[in-house]
């Protein structure tokens, strides 16, 4: 697992994203009211854009405060997960947008709408600045949230975006070409399909406790095996508890003859997982060799069939 994560006050945390709110909800109005009266789908699809992202980061604000609670006897993992949650949100939303926007856009291709392309290039170039300004704010944050870096990604599409508008309303001043609204448009939404897919596979493998993509499952199982005293592990479940922390539960066969140093064996496991792995979080289940479980699968319980890593 990564050790490099950026630690940030939680409450200057806080004010940063709030501060991303204000600005990213003040320009989606801006936005939108433009759009309408320049007649223009991108200024739009731009809008809508950030506007997905000032709910992600509302989203994410919420959950940063959710996640910071203590675990309780309802929640015994803690709440750490409900960033994760906020994140798969925040990427099938953009997923749906970008959709709808492709939708949007072919209907302009059928029928190309007249557009102000002197308003598009002023808004936009606002939007522009904002965006830049909003991805500062939690560029920082993003290094260590899967939650903070949807959003974080959400104003770079922005950007992005804002640049592609001001381009398309550059070309209708100059040559009354209208089928670059539209166009713009696709562009946007291949940009927010493209990277939400590509952002959502790991939120989904977090939350159906896939193991953590770093690290090598029968790597794990074979450090396991290798500390001396360790004859066999099975029943292993190896998953991820959040974006930051891995754990793992098994069954360890202690060698025969070695069971009154089964408790300093489990300690030499632990410190192996902790060190090699960054593996902090370990339930071990001791066995001795003339009682281990018969015919056991590598990974599940009884009764479950060996899958392949």
């Amino acid at each position: 697992m990564p050790h490099d994560h950026v630690h940030i006050d939680p409450e200057a945390g806080d004010r940063r994203v709030f501060a991303a709110i204000a600005v990213n909800l003040g320009l989606t109005i801006a936005q939108i009211v433009g759009g309408i009266i320049s007649g223009s789908l991108a200024l739009i699809a731009d809008a809508l854009h950030n506007f997905s992202d000032a709910i992600s980061l509302i989203i994410a604000f919420a959950a940063r405060k959710i996640a910071r609670r203590p675990r309780d006897a309802n929640m015994t993992f803690g709440y750490g997960r409900v960033e994760v949650v906020a994140a798969l949100i925040n990427y099938t939303t953009l997923i749906l947008i970008g959709l709808y926007l492709l939708y949007e856009a072919a209907m302009r291709f059928a029928d190309p709408q007249a557009v102000d392309g002197w308003l598009i290039v002023i808004i936009a170039g606002i939007a522009l600045i904002v965006d830049v300004a909003t991805a500062l704010l939690t560029y920082t944050m993003s290094k260590s949230s899967v939650n903070i870096r949807a959003a974080f990604l959400h104003n770079v599409a922005d950007a992005l975006g804002s640049v592609a508008v001001i381009v398309a309303g550059t070309l209708i001043m100059l040559y009354d070409w209208r089928l670059i609204d539209p166009i713009i448009t696709v562009m946007i939404a291949g940009y927010i399909l493209w990277q939400s897919f590509r952002e959502i596979g790991p939120v989904i493998r977090i939350l159906m406790l896939g193991s953590p993509p770093d690290i090598e499952t029968r790597g794990v199982l074979d450090a396991v095996h290798g500390v001396p005293g360790v004859t066999g592990i099975h029943h292993a479940h190896f998953w991820q508890m959040d974006e930051h922390h891995a754990a793992l539960d098994a069954h360890i066969v202690i060698e025969e003859g070695r069971w009154s140093e089964a408790d300093a064996i489990k300690e030499r496991i632990k410190t192996v997982l902790s060190d090699t792995f960054d593996i902090e979080h370990t339930t071990l289940e001791l066995e001795c060799a003339r009682h281990a479980c018969d015919a056991p699968s590598d990974f599940g319980g009884r009764g479950h069939e060996e899958v392949a890593p």
